[in-house]
């Protein structure tokens, strides 16, 4: 006696029609951008003791090195080139009590050696190298003045 088999024979063939559709999809880098922190900056307050600044007297400029590599950028002549920017932070990194209140903050930078300062915020496009950019960081006080103590502020610098 002949015993029929039960179930679908099609039923592997579409799992394995699944499992193609399932895998990761491979994605071609079509470029990077890499940035290497460089000397941190300093802050100094101004006589009023309402602003302290980078580029206040006695102040100093962060720096880093951004390499920016865009395939795309280098055979299509500046298309898909990367921007480079760095926008005021929102508040210190730390500061002492008070320290944060009525403070606003704003951020300059200059690339590759220019003496043209650039607002933090406005992303400036960079072709293929390496580019060296110096960062400035203000934090102004109103009304009111820092209280004494130790401040840190970060500002990140972006490469998309």
């Amino acid at each position: 006696m002949r015993r029929r088999r039960s179930g679908n024979s099609r039923a592997p063939l579409a799992i394995a029609a699944l499992a193609c559709f399932c895998l990761p999809a491979q994605a071609a880098i079509i470029g990077t951008c890499t940035i290497m922190i460089g000397a941190s900056g300093t802050m100094k307050s101004n006589l009023a003791i309402n602003t302290l600044g980078s580029k206040q007297a006695g102040g100093s400029s962060a720096g880093a090195t951004i390499t920016a590599n865009s395939t795309l950028c280098s055979i299509l002549n500046l298309l898909d080139c990367y921007t480079v920017s760095a926008p005021a932070p929102i508040a210190f990194t730390s500061a002492p009590s008070g320290g944060d209140t009525n403070v606003t903050f704003a951020t300059v930078f200059r690339l590759d050696g220019s003496g043209l300062d650039i607002p933090g915020s406005s992303p400036q496009r960079v072709t293929n190298g390496t580019h060296t950019i110096q960062v400035d960081l203000t934090a102004t006080k109103s009304p009111g003045i820092f209280p004494a103590g130790n401040y840190q502020g970060t500002v990140t610098v972006r490469c998309e």
